[in-house]
């Protein structure tokens, strides 16, 4: 049985400092400078780029928006009417980044540098880890004043791709903890193949029902046709469009999303973990080559809600505690 090649190294992505990992016939990149973007995840022997990459030509797109490609971190995640962030008594007032809506979208870590705290190779992986320190002196705690530190590693291996996440609380109160990932991934993923081929499954529970300006009402919707056969057998992802927020319920154990590809047999899995009570999907206005099924601890808006804060991921962590979570993508044919 021959061992794996395994290979660590700082190199380049489209002249964007990035952090490249090996293993065997897959390949990964993380953009430390941009949000920490894990912007890029390959098999090169069977030819599929699993994520939707920036090309050359639109990497200042990307850079200015860093929204619809790889695997940004979004923290806290999605919008909050008028900006407002309620918590504790208290009310922080987030920037209005949304004029469509008036809301505030996204949080403040996918577009700023990341610190590189360690990257290299074991017995059976490459990996790199990359973290996010905050206090008093950081630009977004005018907003959201709470020290914290996250920490992503990434690694990469026989199995695939290995997503970790840990959120400490360094500050001295109570701070709420609401995170989500905008994953990207591309249909169709392989060489040769056209979207037609390929069908959606999606761990959703109920749909929420969202207003004019894309917050939850409190109330649910009957899920359509279309929308059963994706938490059934399948759908094309670009059956209409998509901008629809769900609760998660897992099954067999297991929040995630299959896109398989039905010409090739093969099928890229999306494990993300059950602390991700949400899914927010996206498919680019029915536009075929890209989708974002994005998992999230929290409800879109969840401290203007008014729900039970348990119903909804709306929790905190004390000074000292860490929550922290694990995903994994790959390929199964």
């Amino acid at each position: 049985m021959c061992a794996l090649e395994l290979k660590a190294y700082e190199g380049q992505y489209q002249g964007e400092t990035a952090i490249w990992l090996k293993a065997g016939n897959y390949e990964a990149a993380l953009l430390p400078e941009i949000g920490g973007n894990l912007i890029a995840f390959r098999d090169i022997e069977r030819g599929l780029k699993l994520l939707h990459e920036p090309t050359a030509e639109e990497m200042e797109s990307f850079k200015a928006r860093p929204m619809v490609h790889g695997i940004p971190v979004l923290f806290p995640p999605n919008r909050y009417e008028d900006g407002k962030f309620p918590w504790n008594g208290k009310v922080h007032q987030f920037p209005v980044n949304e004029s469509a809506t008036g809301n505030h979208l996204h949080g403040f870590l996918y577009n700023i540098p990341w610190q590189v705290e360690d990257y290299g190779t074991t017995g059976t992986e490459s990996y790199v880890s990359v973290t996010m320190s905050v206090d008093e002196r950081h630009e977004s705690y005018q907003y959201f004043p709470y020290k914290y530190k996250i920490r992503l590693r990434y690694s990469l291996g026989e199995q695939g791709l290995s997503q970790q996440v840990l959120v400490l609380n360094t500050g001295e109160e109570a701070m709420p903890c609401l995170l989500a990932f905008h994953t990207s991934v591309n249909a169709p993923f392989a060489e040769g193949s056209a979207a037609k081929d390929y069908r959606l499954k999606l761990t959703i529970g109920d749909r929420w029902e969202l207003n004019e300006r894309m917050l939850p009402t409190g109330k649910f919707q009957p899920l359509t046709e279309q929308e059963q056969l994706m938490k059934g057998e399948g759908v094309y992802p670009f059956f209409e469009s998509m901008d629809n927020h769900y609760t998660a319920a897992a099954q067999n154990g297991r929040s995630r999303m299959e896109l398989t590809d039905q010409s090739r047999g093969l099928t890229l899995v999306y494990d993300a973990g059950t602390s991700y009570k949400q899914w927010m999907i996206w498919n680019n206005g029915a536009r075929e080559g890209f989708f974002c099924p994005e998992p999230q601890i929290n409800l879109v808006n969840a401290p203007n809600t008014g729900l039970a804060a348990d119903e909804i991921g709306l929790f905190g962590l004390e000074p000292g505690e860490i929550w922290e979570e694990s995903s994994r993508l790959y390929v199964r044919s």
